[in-house]
């Protein structure tokens, strides 16, 4: 008895190349060098766009790579997870499509909350940003003593012949 002969004797009458259809497929290798090529690609312009300093706002070239790394995560779904809607019946691209959603969810939601406990809880910081600094106002900062020293009599701040100014002359210097 062969064994095709003994297979069809104990009720396995199927062929060893059917099982194929019901899993998903693997790539081929052109599908992975395409995904490859893709993905370096992808990799390639955001790193150009960065060290060239191609875009003058940072917001800007932030957004660009943002979306550049979405491109990138499904290049990498399909070409290497071989995720699309007809493997297992369409439950992975459901199972995906709900992360996505998720993730979208608790991002959001996370710096929604984050957001407004920075601005509720911290008022007062958000005053001592708005007033400036003496030394950007304009006045002219005090001077230190050395400074004042070294400065022509006519030129020193306040009067002449005051007896501090007296007085700081005829000391001797600590250096």
């Amino acid at each position: 008895m062969s064994a095709h002969q003994e297979h069809t004797a104990h009720g396995h009458d199927h062929h060893h190349g059917d099982h194929d259809h019901t899993h998903a497929s693997h790539g081929s290798l052109k599908e992975y060098a395409t995904g490859f090529m893709l993905a370096v690609i992808l990799t390639a312009i955001p790193f150009w766009l960065v060290m060239g300093k191609v875009m003058n706002k940072s917001s800007t070239t932030g957004m660009v790579l943002l979306v550049f790394a979405a491109i990138q995560i499904v290049v990498h779904m399909v070409y290497f997870l071989h995720m699309n809607s007809k493997s297992e019946g369409g439950w992975t691209m459901l199972a995906l499509l709900f992360t996505g959603m998720l993730v979208f969810i608790m991002m959001s939601g996370s710096l929604w909350v984050m957001y407004h406990l920075n601005h509720n809880m911290m008022p007062a910081m958000m005053h001592e940003a708005e007033t400036k600094p003496e030394s950007i106002k304009g006045e002219p900062m005090p001077m230190s003593k050395p400074e004042a020293q070294s400065m022509p009599a006519a030129s020193a701040p306040g009067p002449a012949s005051s007896p501090a100014a007296d007085s700081t002359k005829s000391m001797p210097s600590m250096q």
